[in-house]
């Protein structure tokens, strides 16, 4: 296509874009989230898939997915098999539970299609809908802060402790030292106005990695550094393509056990999409006067597809990824970056071993620099009214500390159900009463009913 038809289809001139923007954007975001393309496949593997296979699955999916939302939603949102549901998948289902590999992809396949359902009759997007200005706000905020804390473990500036959780690692290190020298190279690349910086600092991250295992093979070793074994391989997705097992639809007391398993996957996505559509939006700017995010319906919809058509590839439930944020930070605004990010792990799929060989601590400084990007909302919510301010300081320290973008959003509207229904209680004088949608009450509701007798 000419340029000219390409700004045409995307809007580009509108949404204070240009192909330039887009292509770096679509870069960055691929580069932020390839980890996805070792991480799944060794978790997945772990409940006895085919590991070279899913390798191919996890790129065609997010390839097909990311490419579908450019082209239909015109949003710059990749997608890709979602952590945390993928352990679920291979810990949960297939270890604790015993459940075949192809029985769980048969759950992925029906949340897909119930999710599609819901789609289509807009639930979601009324979902979405109803949640307050502030709670948004709070979002984006903890969102900042959670993929911000993503970066800092990557690194090995924040590492686990028995004794307080969290605590800082040695700075000594050569992942953090590297770290702090791409988030130098970031702040000075954005202060001058050069575009592409977050791109730039990782390849400056991963060209210093791949340095130090050319010269010190045995310090590079010891970090998990190694320089691309070679540059082309693909393998087969035949082992696990089409492999769904429907046979506990024949068992009442299996059949159960799968919709139990159905409705985990289903909540468990649903909210993490959620939260994430509603920050990277919001810091984008694609959020209306009425709250609502620009082609939102759409964007649930491509969501709710992919993951019916990833259980059909072979992989676990595949949702919008909160590192859309970094494309955004470079300057995405349209579906050309997501059409980007798309081609990238298409192309992945032939090129693995030279992704696999960018260390995970080059996507950190990326990671740390888009939650100061997102951070920067907070200072939009109202504090000062406690009905308001306390579901979102819920909101924006629950992400993090649950490591659950679903879990902080879900606490954050039960929360602000249960204060605003009690205020609204106490309050005489009807003026003041604070209007609250009754998704919002059905929904806090339906939240207690889950963590008290569930969870």
């Amino acid at each position: 296509m000419k340029n000219s038809t390409v700004e045409n289809f995307f809007k580009l001139e509108q949404n204070g874009s240009t192909i330039k923007k887009e292509v770096l954007g679509g870069i960055t975001t691929f580069l932020t989230m390839a980890y996805i393309i070792v991480v799944n496949p060794d978790i997945l593997s772990a409940a006895g898939m085919d590991k070279g296979a899913l390798i191919t699955a996890t790129c065609l999916t997010a390839a097909i997915a990311c490419i579908f939302m450019g082209l239909y939603a015109n949003l710059p949102f990749a997608l890709a098999s979602g952590m945390g549901l993928n352990a679920y998948f291979a810990f949960t289902v297939c270890g604790e539970m015993g459940i075949p590999w192809q029985v769980a992809l048969t759950a992925i396949f029906l949340e897909g299609i119930i999710f599609i359902l819901l789609s289509i009759t807009n639930l979601r997007e009324a979902v979405a809908n109803c949640i307050p200005k502030n709670l948004k706000l709070a979002v984006t905020g903890g969102i900042g802060l959670f993929i911000a804390f993503i970066g800092f473990v990557n690194a090995g500036i924040v590492v686990s402790s028995e004794a307080t959780k969290v605590a800082v690692g040695h700075l000594g290190s050569l992942p953090v030292i590297i770290t702090f020298i791409s988030i130098i190279i970031i702040t000075v690349c954005y202060k001058k106005g050069i575009k592409g910086s977050i791109l730039l600092g990782i390849v400056a991250s991963t060209v210093l990695a791949w340095v130090v295992a050319l010269i010190a093979p045995n310090l590079a070793s010891e970090y998990h550094i190694a320089l691309p074994g070679k540059v082309f391989e693909y393998a087969s997705i035949s082992p696990i393509a089409m492999k769904m097992d429907f046979s506990y639809f024949t068992d009442p007391q299996k059949l159960m056990t799968l919709l139990g398993v159905t409705l985990t996957f289903l909540f468990v996505d649903f909210f993490d999409t959620l939260g994430t559509l509603l920050g990277v939006a919001s810091k984008a700017n694609m959020i209306d006067k009425e709250g609502r995010v620009k082609n939102g319906g759409k964007a649930l919809l491509v969501d709710a597809v992919s993951t019916t058509a990833g259980a059909m590839l072979g992989t676990s439930t595949v949702t919008t990824y909160v590192e859309s944020a970094s494309g955004v930070a470079d300057g995405a605004r349209t579906g050309l970056a997501a059409v980007v990010t798309g081609v990238l792990f298409f192309v992945a799929m032939f090129f693995s071993p030279v992704i696999m060989a960018v260390p995970s601590f080059a996507t950190a400084p990326a990671l740390i620099f888009v939650g100061l990007f997102m951070i920067q909302n907070v200072v939009q919510v109202d504090f000062n009214d406690f009905t308001e301010g306390v579901p979102a300081f819920l909101t924006i320290a629950l992400m993090p500390l649950t490591y659950s973008i679903g879990e902080g959003l879900t606490i954050g509207i039960l929360s602000y159900g249960v204060i605003n229904f009690i205020s609204n209680l106490f309050e005489k004088d009807k003026s003041k009463k604070k209007k609250v949608s009754p998704i919002i009450y059905a929904l806090t509701i339906i939240f207690i009913i889950r963590y008290v007798l569930i969870k």
